[in-house]
């Protein structure tokens, strides 16, 4: 088969989403850590926590077997969101090369109109696991104790109705849109970098997609910590209503009573899960996809 032959739908959809999952088995216990330590500074405002003594304090306290709570519903999640997000850029671009040329800024529009549809397409999994993740974590009597990714759906759905699924939906879907727009852009541009500096093959991809998770991951951690506080939040137990309302409403609320810096409270396992997760991602895509093209 001709490696420059556009791939079959099917095929970019699935080798996105084995990707995924692949790079989230091995990054999920970081993602947990991430949001456990940013939904920590709810219970302690004002207060910077460190990465080392918060994750030392939750494996101690809960045990390694901890971090891969809501591992279910990760793996939902890429297989709706990964699949999606990389399926839809391909066909995008694809189409919009029979009628132009797919420049830098096309590329741009393509992948942030495919991160904010699947963004869409996967909340309900993206609910699901911060509910999974941050429940051990909770005081006792704070907890849900959900038991697993199908009885998180349900609760959900019974008991605070499906709209529930899409509350945190707009941070969600502008960190989708924001991530498709700023990781490509640099991710190829560090490449063309790094390459230029002598470094090439493997290396340079680690280098500038870890340097790309750094660049996307700093725009987007405030919608991420947006995102986990709308997806975990209770009504108030007086008022009934909801603290959390909107994407910068949220934002404005943190930033006004805890302090800017408080949105970032778990920003090191955040890049090392956007980084990491990107390298393992495009090895396992990559790979499969060249096994594809030589069948």
């Amino acid at each position: 088969m001709s490696s420059n032959k556009p791939l079959p739908g099917w095929v970019a959809f699935t080798t996105s989403g084995v990707g995924g999952i692949f790079g989230w088995v091995f990054i999920h216990p970081v993602n947990t850590l991430g949001i456990r330590m940013n939904l920590a500074s709810m219970q302690n405002p004002g207060k910077q926590l460190s990465f080392v003594s918060f994750a030392s304090k939750t494996l101690k306290e809960s045990g390694l077997r901890s971090l891969y709570s809501g591992l279910d519903a990760g793996i939902w999640r890429q297989i709706f969101y990964a699949s999606s997000r990389y399926g839809l850029f391909q066909i995008f671009r694809d189409n919009l090369a029979k009628y132009r040329e797919v420049d830098f800024v096309s590329r741009l529009g393509c992948a942030t109109a495919a991160g904010g549809i699947a963004a869409l397409i996967s909340c309900p999994c993206e609910v699901s696991l911060v509910r999974l993740s941050n429940d051990a974590a909770l005081p006792a009597e704070q907890r849900r104790n959900y038991k697993g990714v199908i009885d998180t759906f349900q609760r959900i759905a019974s008991e605070e109705g499906v709209p529930a699924f899409w509350r945190g939906s707009m941070p969600f879907v502008t960190r989708a849109c924001l991530v498709g727009a700023t990781q490509v852009a640099t991710y190829d541009q560090f490449k063309t970098i790094y390459n230029s500096v002598g470094i090439k093959g493997n290396l340079n991809v680690v280098a500038s997609s870890f340097t790309a998770g750094l660049v996307y991951s700093t725009i987007t951690m405030p919608f991420e910590s947006a995102k986990n506080r709308m997806a975990s939040q209770k009504p108030d137990r007086e008022t009934g209503k909801l603290p959390y309302r909107g994407t910068l409403q949220t934002i404005k609320a943190v930033a006004a009573a805890e302090g800017s810096l408080a949105l970032y409270n778990g920003f090191f396992p955040y890049f090392l899960r956007c980084g990491g997760h990107t390298v393992l991602m495009f090895f396992a895509v990559e790979e499969m996809q060249k096994m594809y093209k030589k069948m």
